[in-house]
């Protein structure tokens, strides 16, 4: 998809008001602005870097074995993760109904869901809802997204009830797997969830800055990188 294309796709979906104030002018097209505070649209979370988001979700998929419990956050990234998984033989609790959804594609999974509010667009569970049923829940792994995974400031999202979800899913689970893009690395967001050194395994793609995946390897994290067009 070209940035132009892609910038009229926006303008369908939202007008120009709206977009506009999302869109910063590049050579030959146009990307999103990066507000730390801002939630983005889901649809247009989903389409970013398509290509590496495949790539890494398939690799953090084969970090999940046939009978474990997980833990999806409720991200885009979960969701692509969910859908390498679809047919897997695992117990999931899923923290967003795009993810559930996702996994359940094929038969195979026992597919679990907090009860309580959804949240438009991303549809997520609340936090108390999520809160609650994690209390009850303990997992093998839990897959995560993060809006910034930053070595000074540590994992962030851009709301409050996302990083309350996904401290409760960490807490829960006895390995913690971050799927990320490059671009996300270093960058910081509004709500903290955690350190990098919480994390068990990162995968990212190759793209990544050498320095700053080295500094996380330090820290005791297992990093794995993959081609972004794997």
């Amino acid at each position: 998809m070209s940035g132009l294309t892609s910038a009229r796709g926006m303008l369908a979906m939202w007008g120009e008001s709206c977009v506009l104030s999302l869109l910063v002018r590049t050579h030959g097209g146009a990307r999103r602005v990066e507000r730390r505070g801002t939630p983005m649209p889901f649809r247009v979370r989903q389409a970013e870097d398509p290509e590496a988001k495949a790539a890494i979700a398939r690799a953090a998929s084969e970090l999940i074995a046939d009978d474990d419990a997980v833990i999806f956050d409720n991200g885009t990234s979960a969701q692509a993760i969910a859908q390498w998984l679809a047919g897997r033989p695992i117990t999931a609790m899923c923290l967003s109904l795009h993810s559930a959804v996702a996994l359940g594609a094929k038969p195979g999974a026992n597919i679990f869901v907090p009860g309580g509010q959804v949240e438009p667009d991303t549809l997520a569970l609340s936090s108390v809802a999520v809160a609650s049923a994690l209390r009850e829940f303990r997992a093998d792994v839990v897959v995560l997204g993060s809006c910034s995974t930053s070595l000074e400031h540590g994992l962030a999202t851009t709301t409050y009830d996302d990083a309350e979800n996904k401290r409760a899913a960490m807490r829960a689970a006895a390995r913690r797997i971050l799927a990320v893009a490059p671009r996300k690395l270093n960058h910081v967001s509004t709500f903290r969830f955690g350190d990098i050194e919480d994390l068990h395994q990162l995968v990212t793609t190759t793209d990544a800055p050498a320095d700053i995946l080295a500094q996380i390897r330090e820290l005791g994290v297992h990093v794995i990188t993959v081609p972004a067009g794997k």
